[in-house]
């Protein structure tokens, strides 16, 4: 029994010391990372880029760091002043990775915390670069051309240091109260101006219709002048006439007025000279 005993622990033991070297002298790269490999004995990082998947060590000897190298956000916070000394506060979008083939030279030289030590500086130096290149307007309405021109700079940039940038945009922009302030007045001005411009027109409008009608009152007076001219008074004669057939037409059908004719008119013909008397009913 008892060499039972002694034969499990040894097995038992050898299979831990097995475990213990299997687990020691592998390790695992997943997916969307790489691998460089410190060794002790060669020098420090070694130049190769370790893929996805299962891979063996020398335990104590080699050390492997495990980097992602998947395509991450960051923003870029800056104030900065614009041609016309304008302050306006930015707010910079930057999707970046680092270039894979560079991982083992960007650990040597910047660490595990690459992005922290490039992007915050980088980013501040380009935008206030590009910024004070406009005035305040036209980085309202120049948005994507400074937006490309802050990328293009930043890519130039960021390839010293073994990044690559897939997308830079601006995702914030303001002014200070003073310029927002201005901005108010000035739109308010415009809109004033452009009222007093319809005014102007109006009154225009309105000018040129009474002078139509006056050329026409004008020119229809020319006309019976004419008329008159040509014909003596017997134009006016007719429209008296006229007037006056219209005038007995409706004291004819009033009820408290009465047709008289006067000598030589019969009594059924009311269009013949008479008298109208007006007739109380009380």
């Amino acid at each position: 029994m008892d060499k039972l005993l002694g034969r499990l622990s040894t097995v038992s033991g050898s299979l831990a010391l097995g475990a213990f070297a299997t687990n020691s002298c592998l390790y695992n790269v997943d997916g969307g990372e790489r691998a460089v490999m410190f060794d002790n004995l060669r020098g420090g990082i070694l130049p190769d880029v370790i893929g996805e998947g299962t891979h063996i060590k020398i335990p104590i000897i080699q050390r492997p760091v495990i980097l992602d190298v998947r395509t991450k956000p960051r923003e870029i916070l800056s104030v900065t002043g614009t041609k016309d000394l304008q302050m306006v506060n930015l707010k910079l979008r930057v999707l970046w990775r680092p270039v894979i083939e560079k991982l083992p030279r960007l650990y040597r030289e910047l660490g595990t915390d690459y992005d922290e030590r490039v992007l915050p500086s980088v980013g501040n130096e380009v935008l206030k670069a590009v910024v004070a290149q406009y005035n305040a307007e036209e980085l309202l309405s120049k948005r994507a051309e400074v937006s490309e021109r802050i990328k293009s700079e930043m890519t130039k940039r960021a390839e010293h240091f073994h990044l690559t940038l897939d997308d830079v945009a601006i995702t914030h922009l303001t002014f200070g109260r003073e310029f927002m302030t201005a901005i108010e007045a000035k739109q308010v001005a415009s809109q004033e101006a452009e009222r007093q411009q319809w005014v102007v027109k109006r009154a225009e409008q309105e000018r040129q219709a009474v002078v139509t009608r006056a050329e026409g009152e004008a020119e229809a007076a020319m006309i019976i002048t004419d008329a008159i001219e040509s014909t003596g008074n017997a134009l006016i004669e007719v429209r008296r006439i006229d007037a006056a057939k219209e005038i007995a037409k409706k004291l004819q059908r009033s009820r408290n007025v009465v047709y008289l004719p006067t000598s030589g008119s019969s009594n059924n013909d009311s269009k013949g000279p008479g008298l109208f008397l007006k007739v109380d009913n009380k």
